[in-house]
């Protein structure tokens, strides 16, 4: 009988851990949870004899890779993987997957949620800013970008976007608009909503050239990882410009510096909130344990993202 271990220092809801056990025992899967561990070493221990690893924001490491003797993929249940260690899993023969478009619509909820957060001045008692007839640009147009312009075309934003690895036609036949470069869309869109992968080509490449175009009172919304911020950019952009404002899924490593600078100009989540709903925990957690046993059955990789 194969071993999936579902590994989770955050762990999923009841509701998902009890839908991943229905369906993986149906198929005759074993389920093992580490939940709430303290140590790399309670994960090492329990990998030892898996066939499978459902993970959440847990790190993947080479260590871990090689631990697991008989672990044959690794899902990353989201849609971020830079929290696991591609190239050791490639040289170990473990396939890596992650279940893109399950936390989507989550992540964009939240995107909008903090800008009228924002815009009304944290419910301060005191007069704010409405979304309606604003320009939101979409710096990437995947699952989550699709989700944030159909939100904001509901709150009467005007919708842009920029994505040089989604087809021109079929952003527009969604109503949006497409700029060709990224430097355009942040001149023309008082909030940016951000959504690139952190990668060797996109850590920092968001930084004070680009924020410094951005129309007056802009407004960049982070739900990405903040890697791929320059915080060092960010900080002397918004001493430059007291009309900036920054919002983010995650605080900077640089967040002390912000209530002393930047008071009522900025918002950061405690923790990465963009997948904590009880729909999105269900929806990966499902996607996860579907696509173990599709690939241990059929050798189905449809969403392997690794060599």
């Amino acid at each position: 009988m194969a071993k999936i271990l579902v590994a989770t220092e955050k762990p999923f809801a009841p509701a998902a851990v009890e839908g991943i056990k229905n369906i993986a025992q149906k198929a005759n899967y074993e389920v093992a949870l580490l939940e709430k561990y303290e140590s790399k070493d309670q994960l090492l221990e329990a990998v030892a004899d898996a066939d499978a690893l459902i993970i959440r924001s847990d790190k993947v490491t080479k260590e871990v890779i090689e631990a697991g003797k008989n672990l044959k993929i690794v899902v990353r249940a989201g849609a971020g993987y830079d929290n696991v260690d591609l190239e050791a899993a490639s040289a170990n023969d473990v396939v890596v997957m992650n279940t893109p478009g399950q936390n989507s619509n989550a992540v964009a909820e939240l995107a909008l949620g903090m800008m009228v957060l924002l815009a009304r001045g944290g419910y301060n008692g005191k007069a704010g800013s409405e979304l309606r007839g604003k320009t939101i640009g979409i710096h990437a147009y995947g699952n989550v970008g699709r989700y944030v312009a159909e939100i904001a075309k509901g709150f009467g934003m005007e919708v842009a976007a920029h994505d040089p690895f989604v087809n021109k036609a079929d952003i527009e036949k969604d109503g949006v608009k497409v700029y060709d470069t990224v430097e355009e869309l942040y001149s023309n869109c008082q909030y940016v909503s951000l959504h690139i992968p952190a990668n060797d080509k996109t850590k920092k490449s968001i930084g004070y050239d680009l924020l410094k175009s951005m129309p007056k009172n802009g407004v960049l919304v982070n739900t990405a990882r903040k890697e791929v911020i320059d915080e060092d950019g960010m900080v002397k952009i918004m001493e430059e410009r007291d009309d900036l404002k920054y919002i983010s899924d995650i605080a900077p490593d640089n967040a002390d510096v912000f209530p002393q600078k930047f008071e009522g100009r900025f918002f950061f989540t405690p923790k990465k909130m963009g997948a904590q709903t009880a729909e999105a925990n269900i929806n990966a957690g499902i996607a996860a344990v579907e696509q173990i046993i599709n690939f241990i059955e059929k050798g189905d990789r449809t969403f392997q993202v690794n060599k």
